[in-house]
């Protein structure tokens, strides 16, 4: 029996809707196939951004998308994706397969796609191998309203009023692919960068500095003793690797034990933001930067004859419970996360959605992200739960995993994950000083490697949850075994 106590007289921070964002890089079948197949495409499109996936996106309120990079960002010159498309330079994609780039969607295209889809851009700039001039020229190109020889190119380029931007990174992995810096190099190098990235007119830039890798608490004390003050955000990112980074696992072939090292290597998560906030509040204890978490998801060795450069792999019951496990984790630490981009969007690593030709399959991780929607912009909640512990061996973890918020409104979302991949549990859940008079829930549940194809699309979806009864101080719910729940209750 586990139990879930609820007090909404105490509200913390607010969840920040772009807590729930995405990532969109030049990476195998992400962009090209996957969100842009082109004007002249078969596939319906608007403006070449493929319907279904838009469509798709927008159902689960997308918040913010990040782009170009990744790895592909420190090696993109802006100049090359704009004008018309004929004559748009080719490149080699050296970091992702060796194919070429076209050039094809660029910063038209991209802030064309954020239109469409509601939602707030996230530009990543080239500090690993561009230039000052060229990121400040770009800043200019997109957000100067005024005359100017960058505002004017876009204006030849079709394009008359200045797009609003608000989240830009100054660079991307420097520690890695971004240029092997030091922490001390880049730091230096990122204070001269963001002197360059301007606010124009009303156009107010979040600058975001490139932190640290998994646990480099040095780079982060780094940054911040050195660059604080010049930056808005900083990012982390951090994969769920069931095996090693040689041999990393099948994404849907994999043992019980394979299960649960999983979900303790996800609950891994809870610790770095930790640790990273401890060392950021040092240096900015009134929480001004944000920390960004904007690539994370798991990674696993590639599906079966594809392209190993593509990063494609499949999308289980194990990744959905690793969805909510760190949605809840930056529900839970939203005084210091303010942004969080999964990796990627389609087609690549913990894919909310995978394309096929015209055809396109939701994934459970998708469906998690549906779950949790009513979060975003809500406040945080007390919440306390007791709960057993599961596992095998070395990989024990929570039986249940949770995270509570209130809306505006006062209803009460509640997001539970059953950790089990064989038990099912009860579960009573109290509100302090308020009687449940109504519950209505959703939940996703299967075996731990069912997961959808293109064949069959819905063997993993959402359905009603109804098996719940109130009780005179709350109500009392049964979670099936490998199970994720998102409950409102009034």
């Amino acid at each position: 029996m586990a139990n879930l106590k609820i007090n909404p007289g105490n509200k913390k921070s607010k969840i920040n809707r772009e807590i729930y964002g995405h990532f969109s890089e030049h990476l195998g079948r992400c962009i090209y196939e996957g969100l842009y197949v082109g004007e002249h495409s078969p596939i319906p499109n608007v403006n070449g951004m493929r319907q279904d996936v838009v469509e798709a996106l927008r159902n689960i309120r997308i918040p913010v998308l990040r782009w170009p990079g990744g790895c592909f960002a420190d090696e993109y010159h802006w100049e090359d994706g704009i004008g018309p498309k004929e004559k748009r330079k080719k490149m080699i994609n050296t970091h992702w397969g060796g194919v070429i780039e076209d050039n094809s969607f660029g910063t038209h295209e991209f802030m064309e796609l954020c239109r469409q889809l509601g939602c707030e851009p996230y530009i990543n700039g080239n500090l690993g191998s561009g230039t000052v001039q060229e990121m400040q020229n770009w800043v200019e190109y997109i957000t100067f309203e005024g005359i100017s020889p960058m505002a004017d190119l876009r204006r030849r380029n079709g394009r008359e009023e200045a797009w609003h931007l608000k989240y830009f990174a100054i660079g991307n992995e420097n520690w890695g692919c971004g240029g092997n810096m030091r922490a001390e190099f880049y730091a230096d190098q990122f204070r001269r960068y963001a002197t360059y990235v301007r606010n124009y007119g009303s156009n107010r830039i979040y600058k975001v500095a490139c932190g640290p890798n998994s646990g480099d608490y040095n780079w982060t004390e780094t940054l911040m003793k050195i660059a604080g003050k010049y930056m808005d955000g900083l990012s982390l990112h951090h994969y769920t690797v069931p095996g090693d980074w040689e041999y990393k696992g099948s994404a849907t072939q994999f043992t019980e034990r394979d299960f649960y090292i999983t979900m303790k290597k996800s609950l891994y998560m809870d610790e770095l933001v930790r640790e990273h906030s401890k060392i950021m509040d040092q240096y900015d204890p009134e929480r001004r930067v944000g920390l960004v978490v904007d690539e994370w998801g798991t990674w696993y060795d590639v599906e079966p004859g594809t392209n190993p450069g593509f990063l494609y792999q499949q999308n289980t019951m194990r990744d959905a419970l690793v969805a909510a496990i760190h949605l809840n984790i930056f529900n839970q630490h939203s005084g210091r996360v303010v942004m969080a981009n999964l990796a990627q969007t389609a087609n690549v690593l913990q894919s909310v959605v995978l394309t096929e030709g015209p055809r396109m399959v939701l994934t459970p991780t998708y469906h998690v992200f549906d779950l949790y929607k009513e979060h975003q912009d809500a406040f945080l909640v007390e919440s306390t739960l007791r709960t057993a512990v599961v596992g095998i061996d070395e990989a024990i973890v929570p039986h249940v995993h949770q995270s509570v918020s209130m809306d505006e409104k006062g209803r009460i979302h509640i997001t539970l994950c059953n950790l089990s991949a064989d038990s099912g549990v009860n579960l009573s859940v109290e509100v302090d000083d308020r009687r449940i008079t109504r519950a209505e829930g959703r939940v996703l549940t299967g075996a731990i490697q069912d997961h959808n194809t293109f064949d069959e699309p819905d063997r993993v979806k959402p359905v009603a949850f109804k098996d719940f009864k109130f009780n005179g101080k709350g109500l009392d719910l049964v979670l099936p075994p490998t199970s994720v729940l998102a409950l409102t209750v009034d």
